[in-house]
């Protein structure tokens, strides 16, 4: 039987909630709900790090980040000598295309990413169609400066995000200014069309799609911007204070976490959630046109699509922007997968999984079989049946501290082993009554840390490669 094509697509800081098919009451993403119709959404997916970087690392090695050793943004990247799916694939036969923001290596001010492709092919990707994200596109050059730069609008771009450091994210609240269809995201998307358009190869192809959005600044496409009313948006989550039983340790934590002078107005906060709903819709629109151009040319039956995001964001709630911690809205992410086959679409699955899974998965997708798996389990089996047995907890990690999720409770440990966060996910979602120290809770944490032990010890400090 012909080998699948393969369709990676990822958005940048997208939450696990904010999709329409996942209940959200305000976005809408119309194409995200096909894939998730036509195959399979898993509702309790996680990140293994809830840092840029170190996400795209565990995805590329099926490793954490204590195997992989990228713990920060912008340090090191990886050696060629990773194992990392795409050159698995192309051992398998496949020819392998990224597209997009990779943030996969450092990136110096004012170089221009041509200087990272022998970087990118090194990881395994044959085509190199690599831009940065939003932000680093300020000072950084790359296909779509080079874009900008010939229809003259550069400088529209890199003016504006001058203006936005200078007010401050809070206050720099406006659509793009860009000309119509000249957004990061549009670029990224129009590549992706024109390429999958254009392929000819005999062999099945590997395509990862990465846009820039939802990641802030929120600058959507004025035209997209105009269909979310900010009077219409759903609240932030309040800040809550520790309880009287929460040890000094801990509730510092959590007080540091939840720093009341970040709260914002709730009519700014509508305006932020109003446009990082709008940039969501944008990308959305794209991934209909790029499986639109699929469908046209008859290779959509035979292409599998995966659909997740490195981490989330915070959006006000618990008066936080951004990631970097492990409260629902930034370390649960979207994850959808769309096999070629499928013999039950539309189908949940509330199975615990990790995005280290994703990587055994796309061999198993591949039909590639070799002796090293990463230190995931592939979904096949959860495609196949959503109620299959998978994992009992997953990991998650930042470079000082460490969550265990088991199908009831979460827990934050620091690298001295002290617990700073414990949350009864069942009781309370929203994470509002941080657990730690209360009478009844010492069997909890003594269960949750021989888990992380037995977790730790099983996943060695192994790595594929070297970082630099």
């Amino acid at each position: 039987m012909k080998r699948p094509n393969i369709l990676v697509l990822m958005n940048d800081q997208h939450r696990a909630d904010c999709l329409s098919c996942a209940g959200h009451p305000a976005v809408h993403t119309p194409n995200m709900d096909r894939l998730a119709a036509e195959g399979v959404r898993f509702s309790r997916a996680y990140t293994a790090s809830p840092v840029c970087m170190p996400a795209r690392s565990s995805l590329l090695t099926g490793l954490y980040c204590h195997n992989h050793g990228q713990w920060l943004n912008g340090v090191a990247a990886l050696y060629h000598e990773s194992e990392t799916y795409p050159n698995h694939l192309k051992r398998a036969g496949y020819h392998t295309c990224h597209i997009g923001k990779g943030h996969l290596y450092p990136h110096r001010p004012e170089c221009h990413l041509e200087e990272g492709k022998p970087i990118m092919r090194s990881l395994g990707w044959d085509d190199v169609f690599e831009t940065t994200g939003p932000s680093a596109t300020r000072v950084i050059d790359s296909i779509v400066t080079d874009h900008w730069r010939q229809i003259g609008c550069l400088e529209t771009f890199r003016a504006d995000y001058r203006r936005r450091r200078e007010v401050g994210r809070t206050a720099s609240l406006w659509p793009s200014p860009m000309p119509k269809g000249e957004a990061l995201d549009d670029f990224i998307g129009r590549t992706a069309v024109e390429y999958l358009s254009g392929y000819a190869r005999e062999e099945p192809f590997l395509v990862f799609v990465g846009f820039a959005g939802p990641h802030p600044p929120w600058d959507p496409p004025a035209d997209w911007a105009a269909k979310y009313d900010p009077a219409k948006m759903d609240g932030a989550k309040p800040v809550t204070e520790p309880g009287p039983w929460v040890p000094p340790p801990a509730a510092e934590h959590q007080r540091e976490l939840q720093d009341t002078s970040r709260r914002v107005r709730p009519e700014i906060s509508a305006r932020i959630r109003s446009l990082y709903y709008a940039k969501i819709s944008h990308i959305d629109s794209w991934y209909g046109r790029i499986l639109d151009t699929l469908g046209d040319r008859g290779m959509l039956d035979n292409t599998s699509v995966i659909f997740w995001s490195d981490h989330g964001e915070m959006l006000c709630d618990k008066g936080r922007f951004g990631k970097s911690v492990f409260y629902e809205e930034a370390v649960h992410v979207p994850l959808i997968i769309r096999p070629a086959q499928s013999d039950q679409p539309g189908r949940v699955c509330d199975r615990l999984v990790s995005m280290v899974d994703v990587f055994a998965t796309i061999l198993d997708l591949a039909g590639y079989e070799t002796g090293w798996r990463g230190l995931g389990k592939s979904l096949l089996p959860l495609l196949k049946d959503p109620e299959a047995p998978h994992h009992d907890a997953v990991f998650s990690e930042i470079q000082n501290r460490t969550m265990i999720r088991d199908e009831r409770f979460k827990m934050v440990v620091d690298d001295t082993g002290t617990v700073l966060k414990l949350y009864d996910l069942k009781k309370d979602p929203d994470e509002a009554v941080n657990l730690v120290g209360r009478r009844g809770t010492e069997e909890t944490v003594s269960r949750l840390n021989r888990r992380l032990l037995e977790w730790y010890l099983s996943t060695p400090v192994r790595r594929t490669g070297k970082t630099r």
